[in-house]
């Protein structure tokens, strides 16, 4: 079942030599998924300041921080946002079409950005409202542009080379994280040498100059800067010749879109997709058919994103608090506002450039020699054998000694986490359904992965907190421990491992060959 049957302008991509067109499908999607994760993540480098500009109260031996309900508000409201525009864009992407929604979610982003940094008010709840409004509006954008961007990837990519033409377009998110951690450096540094101010307890009002508040507001609306530079480009892109040859129906306008872009003529074969419309080609997300054929597909993509994203987030939201709790960001009270962001972001710098950045290319590079599921595989069971290196001797990592190690460890889990599930669960669901339910259920899995990352965002939060009440953050019931709560996320990792089993490979197959879409060309054609 190569695709003998399959149509010609679908044959052409998928036999088609790497070009340059490839190479600008990846930067016009890819520098989408770099401003989702400074959007995402740039909120972790803030929190911090947020806590000391609007929650201060005198007297304190320690700064103000962010009370439990607005920190998990903050931190977890674009993550819902996200969730629901992954289900609403990803149907909307088989309904309308790939290219018409996509302007529509760099557009949602840039605005979003923008009015997150412009957040109104001065009373705390009014600044933290308005934050967590647009917040869940930017999150609405970014979720558009996961089964989108993945989607409009695979249907341009050839079948040799797809899965690191996915894993690229993912890889920017990589780079947006460590644009992240430099642009903090780079604003926190020049307003340090501006705006010196003392360690908190030299002088708690002082500690936090007026001008602070600009640092956070600046840091969110930079995110708008990359979606603005890509908007053009993707107003220009064509619609994508599965959908408008498989979904719409229309072979004629798909072979002339890609004749342009692969620049040879292709024949339009109008016959042959009204013939795909028929009988088992027909069926829908909720069918029995759907069902027996990628029901447990389905289950895969979304169990296996959903158990990632627990581990993944948690570790990626919080590791400010694990690198305090470790003692490698020195405690707050000895730092300035703006001194405290320079800290948190040349942690996250680090990290990024360690570990996250590495491991996403590693992928790249080996996903169509070794295949998506040994990488998967590979990627879950490392992150479980670290975590639990990290978790069990927990207390010989936090002395003076042992700290370098356990940020080496740390750093490792968040390789694998890259060169691994993080990166093959978003490639794998753009492959192997049909074109017409294609964004619909990349979407659904997507959700299923930003629902883990609110477990995780919510639950790390609270189950690190340490077990003695008094020893918790304000505000903060006691928890079950950062060692307690690292074992968990190790047994998530592992339940990730076992779940990848429900996943195929689709490393060197067309998509029609792994939706299914060839037999039901195959079996009209001898029908006739």
């Amino acid at each position: 079942m190569s695709g003998e049957n399959n149509l010609k302008v679908l044959n052409a991509l998928d036999v088609a030599k790497t070009q340059w067109y490839h190479f600008t499908a990846i930067i016009i999607a890819g520098m989408g998924f770099f401003t989702d994760a400074y959007d995402l993540f740039c909120i972790s480098l803030v929190t911090k300041m947020l806590g000391r500009i609007y929650y201060h109260v005198d007297g304190s031996p320690k700064p103000g921080s962010l009370p439990p309900n607005v920190s998990a508000a903050v931190n977890g409201v674009a993550l819902i946002g996200t969730l629901a525009g992954q289900l609403f864009f990803g149907w909307l992407g088989d309904k309308m079409g790939r290219k018409k929604v996509y302007g529509v979610t760099l557009m949602l982003m840039c605005v979003c950005s923008i009015a997150s940094g412009l957040s109104f008010g001065h009373e705390p709840k009014t600044v933290m409202a308005t934050l967590c409004f647009f917040r869940f509006w930017l999150g609405f954008g970014i979720g558009g542009d996961y089964p989108l961007s993945a989607t409009i990837m695979s249907e341009y990519a050839n079948k040799k080379t797809r899965g690191a033409f996915i894993a690229a377009v993912f890889a920017m998110q990589g780079f947006g994280i460590l644009a992240g951690g430099i642009f903090g450096m780079i604003l926190s540094s020049a307003f340090e040498a501006k705006f010196k101010a003392p360690a908190y307890e030299v002088d708690p009002i002082g500690s936090t100059a007026p001008q602070a508040d600009y640092v956070w507001r600046i840091i969110l609306m930079a995110g708008a800067l990359p979606a603005m530079m890509t908007f053009y480009s993707r107003s220009k892109m064509p619609e994508t010749a599965r959908y408008t040859a498989l979904v719409a129906k229309d072979a004629k306008q798909a072979a002339a879109d890609m004749s342009k872009v692969l620049n040879m003529d292709i024949e339009a074969e109008q016959p042959k997709v009204e013939q795909i419309e028929k009988k088992k080609g027909s069926y829908g997300l909720f069918s029995k058919e759907f069902l027996s054929r990628h029901g447990l597909h389905l289950l895969g993509t979304a169990s296996t994103w959903f158990l990632l994203d627990i581990a993944f987030y948690s570790q990626n939201l919080f590791q400010k608090d694990i690198f305090s709790a470790i003692g490698w960001i020195p405690p707050a009270k000895t730092m300035s506002a703006i001194q405290e962001v320079f800290t948190i972001a040349r942690a996250q710098t680090l990290i990024a450039l360690c570990s996250t950045v590495p491991g996403y290319w590693f992928t790249v590079a080996l996903i169509d020699v070794i295949g998506r599921f040994a990488i998967q595989l590979i990627g879950f069971f490392f992150m479980t054998v670290f975590m639990f290196a990290l978790a069990f001797p927990y207390n010989h990592w936090t002395k003076p000694d042992n700290r370098i190690g356990f940020v080496v460890m740390y750093s490792l889990t968040f390789f694998f986490a890259n060169f691994g599930p993080n990166a093959t669960t978003f490639v794998v669901p753009a492959e192997i359904f049909p074109a017409r339910l294609r964004s619909t259920c990349h979407g659904i899995s997507a959700a299923a992965g930003k629902l883990g990352a609110i477990v995780g965002a919510f639950g790390f939060l609270y189950l690190a907190q340490n077990k003695d009440p008094k020893k918790a953050d304000a505000g903060y019931p006691a928890g079950i421990g950062v060692k307690n709560a690292l074992i968990l996320l190790g047994v998530v990792n592992l339940l990730g491992l076992l779940f990848t089993f429900l996943v195929p490979e689709s490393k060197g197959k067309s998509l029609e060959e792994m939706s299914g879409e060839n037999e039901d060309m195959n079996e009209e054609t001898s029908s006739k």
